[in-house]
């Protein structure tokens, strides 16, 4: 898949695409839904399959004091998108100037003059433009006049009658429900980030972790962890990434004192130098939460316990 930030870089040849429209965070069963349709009328007419995204996500704009709430970062969220098999994804930059945008405008200068879109699928609720004045019944009148089509798709529930949205993995998470999470997902839960230096306390008590800094991602309920980890470039004889087995914990670390929330990831059996190599964190199952321990051998004490119940779970699953 290619990743394009401009609409003026698009090459002749990816113009008049099937595209789908969303922010996708999270790339769940429903977003799936969306880019799927959008799939499936790219190939039946020989054109192109687009998705068009928007980074950073609007919220991030119109409510900059909300708590972080992010599930895919960009680099996440492209990857996800890739495994369907999309031809390309724009992820165009949701700023100010962006935002001013009038649905009129930003059907003719995004979907008309820069995709030339053949066909525009989105979800059911879509809204776009300045004011939240779009929507697909505007889609539909301005495909008849300026020549491309338009699919809403229905939103996508679970046996329950739920509608599987982002807002209800980012609920779940919160609970640390990670099996309701994943059921809306389609897959576990991820954190991905960088590995950071630490203060190393890990390593002097026999569990030497992986430091990796939430940044803008959503906080999961905090605590302990059963996880599988892949290291970036890590891979098996068939390109796919290796999952390790291993523990993290979400936190602040009390009983050091520790003020920022962070993503600390063992893993088990392993030896490597990890620092600066990027990882993907699965979240498996929320073990306990994070509490202070009176010392370091009750603190050791309980890492051991979480990691014996953490091998157990994983081998099970």
């Amino acid at each position: 898949m290619r990743i394009f930030r401009h609409l003026g870089d698009l090459p002749a040849a990816l113009r008049g695409a099937a595209v789908a429209i969303g922010n996708f965070d999270g790339v769940h069963l429903g977003h799936r839904a969306v880019i799927a349709e959008a799939g499936q009328l790219a190939h039946a007419h020989g054109a192109p399959w687009a998705v068009l995204t928007f980074e950073p996500h609007p919220r991030n704009l119109f409510r900059p004091g909300d708590p972080p709430f992010r599930l895919t970062r960009l680099r996440a969220k492209a990857r996800f998108i890739a495994e369907l098999g999309v031809d390309l994804m724009v992820a165009l930059r949701f700023d100010r100037a962006f935002a001013s945008l009038t649905a009129d405008e930003f059907i003719r200068r995004i979907l008309v003059e820069g995709f030339r879109a053949s066909h525009v699928v989105a979800g059911y609720d879509f809204v776009f433009g300045k004011g939240r004045t779009g929507n697909c019944e505007l889609l539909l009148r301005a495909g008849r006049d300026l020549g491309f089509d338009v699919t809403a798709v229905h939103a996508v529930r679970d046996k329950a009658g739920e509608v599987l949205s982002s807002s209800r993995v980012r609920d779940a998470l919160r609970r640390g429900d990670v099996a309701a999470a994943g059921a809306i997902l389609g897959r576990a839960p991820e954190i991905e980030g960088r590995v950071m230096p630490g203060d190393k306390r890990g390593r002097t008590i026999g569990f030497p972790t992986a430091n990796i800094a939430l940044r803008d991602h959503l906080r999961p309920a905090g605590g302990v962890y059963a996880v599988r980890v892949a290291i970036e470039g890590d891979n098996g004889a068939d390109g796919k990434p290796i999952w390790r087995a291993g523990v993290a914990n979400i936190g602040r670390r009390p009983t050091f004192g520790g003020e920022v929330e962070m993503l600390e990831v063992f893993l088990f059996d392993f030896a490597g130098d990890l620092y600066g190599r990027r990882l993907r964190v699965r979240l498996v199952e929320h073990l306990r939460r994070e509490r202070a321990f009176d010392g370091i051998d009750s603190l050791r004490a309980q890492i051991a316990e979480d990691s014996l119940r953490a091998r157990r779970i994983l081998a099970a699953s």
